[in-house]
């Protein structure tokens, strides 16, 4: 017989007393929960085992004593071996240190009271079979409580194979209710486990209970007042609505919106994925408060809103008279290539009376630039990424002409490709079918082929001029795209990216373990880079299509070890 026994660490220099666990069905296991402190009343400790059972449903029952004398507790050997016969026992373990050494003594008594095996820490006997063995585990509890390894409602349902190491963390993860009596409560029992110094942080964690309550449920009426605002059907109109979901700003207030009716909801957690969810939105909100009130700092130190208004107005001057110098060489001969005069001093002429009237807008509305500064740094203070969205709109108001003259030069090049297509299903006798969506066989007479064939020569020479305008404010735009796809990340990065979780896999790495996995491998460099490339791939897709769930579920311990399990198949 091998006999298996899990002892926590925190028991080691526990009191002399009882040891509480259970007897793991099937197997020649016990797992020690906790250790019952001398002195103690047995019909107490019945009745008390009694209620634990109830609560946790777990066969709960003394497995044994612990004995580590003390001066003056000289007898207590004796004692602790005589309580066999009050608690009842197919086996009734013996487990004894001495004060100062590191070895265990374990015995274990059968109901008859014939000893069954004998363990002891300093001599190792190599010729007892191994029917007689014991192996003693120890294990931390604490580690194993705060891992989640096998959170109770996560195994309701479940048909997998209930191995003796997933029954010992069941069994220590239900047995919560246990953990709760400590060595300082009132009572006639005093009890070692790993909260037996108390709960971690109990009157902080308390405090911040009692004073969360009052403050969700404020901040929960404040959001149900937002919500009844936003569904005014004022702020359902088509330029409001279009308007509203173009503003980065608005994008951002609806956003941050879920995220505190999730955070500040009064319903409980009741799983660990939605708490690890919570607590990194949580985080990140503080991250950003953080953040926007340092640039608050900054920018009302040193009278910095006047010399960020005094920059502003020279460089949109200067950002203007770039595009006029541009225009100009566009409307000459750029690259020595052969424009169409007519049609390209009809094009600069528009476009330089657009960048005209946007000098005179800025030069209109350079007094208020400070003024607007001013209120528009205040935003800071809702967090970093609504002053990024703010900055994302001004760049999107000041680079507003851009954005016309990228319109107008695609719309006009988009106009002579449809052209030249519908001309050239003309000279091959075919046309677009509107009602059946395809294209069919048409007859053209004389005239309709002489229209067509002068219209598809006028479209096609002039149609490098239009794609030379067409490319250049396609760039042009693509740059300023380019700036404000770099906000947009830092943003995206700074709600979704799990500070929480990453904080608890570097410092407390127990709390975010997921399942084991284990393979046999040729090579395990191989698949060290398979399982890089296809995490740095995953990645990229979540940040295209900017998901930020998705991103949160990528380093959540549960989505990072799917993608481990995909690499190792």
């Amino acid at each position: 017989m091998v006999l298996k026994i899990f002892f926590p660490k925190c028991c080691n220099t526990a009191d002399s007393g009882l040891l509480v666990g259970r007897w793991i069905p099937g197997q020649d296991s016990a797992v020690v929960l906790a250790v019952i402190h001398y002195p103690f009343i047995p019909g107490q400790v019945k009745k008390y085992l009694t209620q634990m059972r109830s609560q946790t449903k777990v066969d709960l029952t003394v497995l044994g004593s612990w004995s580590m004398p003390k001066d003056g507790q000289e007898g207590m050997d004796s004692f602790l071996k005589d309580l066999s016969t009050i608690f009842p026992h197919s086996r009734w373990l013996q487990l004894s240190r001495e004060s100062g050494k590191r070895a265990f003594t374990c015995r274990v008594v059968q109901e008859n009271g014939k000893p069954a095996a004998k363990k002891d820490g300093d001599d190792n006997n190599d010729d007892d079979d191994d029917k007689d063995k014991i192996i003693f585990v120890h294990y931390d509890q604490r580690k194993v409580m705060l891992s989640q390894l096998h959170p109770v409602q996560e195994q309701k349902g479940s048909e997998e194979e209930s191995t003796e190491l997933r029954t010992m963390f069941q069994t220590v993860a239900q047995s919560e209710p246990l953990f709760f009596h400590d060595m300082y409560d009132e009572g006639p029992l005093k009890l070692t486990h790993w909260q037996s110094e108390g709960r971690e942080a109990s009157i902080i964690v308390e405090l911040v209970k009692q004073a969360s309550v009052p403050v969700c449920i404020v901040l929960t009426w404040l959001l149900s007042v937002w919500h009844w605002l936003c569904s005014f059907r004022i702020f359902h109109v088509w330029p409001v609505q279009f308007i509203s979901s173009k503003l980065s700003t608005c994008v951002q207030t609806g956003y941050r919106a879920d995220h505190f009716q999730t955070v500040f909801s009064t319903r409980k957690a009741t799983t660990h994925m939605e708490f690890m969810r919570k607590a990194n939105i949580f985080v990140s909100f503080l991250v950003d408060i953080a953040l926007g009130l340092l640039l608050i700092s900054w920018l009302y130190r040193e009278n910095r809103i006047s010399q960020l208004a005094n920059t502003l107005v020279p460089a949109a001057d200067h950002v203007a008279k770039e595009l006029q110098e541009l225009l100009e060489w566009l409307m000459g001969a750029p690259a020595g290539l052969k424009m169409n005069r007519a049609l390209d001093q009809v094009l600069g002429r528009f476009f330089l009376y657009h960048i005209h009237l946007w000098i005179s807008y800025i030069r209109l509305m350079s007094p208020f630039i400070e003024m607007i500064l001013w209120y528009v740094g205040l935003t800071a203070c809702l967090g970093l990424t609504f002053a990024l969205s703010v900055l994302s709109d001004i760049v999107a108001l000041l680079t507003f002409h851009i954005y016309c003259f990228y319109v107008y030069g695609a719309r006009l090049y988009y106009l002579k490709i449809y052209g030249l297509s519908s001309l050239w299903r003309l000279f091959r006798g075919k046309k677009w079918n509107v009602l059946r969506q395809r294209v069919d066989s048409c007859s053209y007479d004389l005239d309709q082929l002489f229209i067509g064939t002068l219209l598809f020569t006028i479209l096609l020479f002039l149609l490098p001029t239009t794609a030379l305008y067409y490319l250049v404010f396609t760039l042009l735009r693509l740059v300023v795209v380019m700036f404000q796809g770099l906000i947009h990340l830092s943003v995206d990065f700074i709600n979704s990216f799990p500070l929480f979780a990453m904080g608890l896999r570097l410092c407390r790495p127990y709390r975010v373990a997921g399942k084991s996995c284990c393979c046999c491998c040729a090579s395990l460099q191989c698949h060290y880079i398979i399982i890089f490339f296809f995490c740095l791939i995953l990645v990229c897709i979540l940040c295209q299509h900017k998901t930020p769930d998705a991103c949160t579920q990528l380093f959540d311990p549960h989505g990072f070890q799917k993608a481990k399990e995909f690499a190792a198949f």
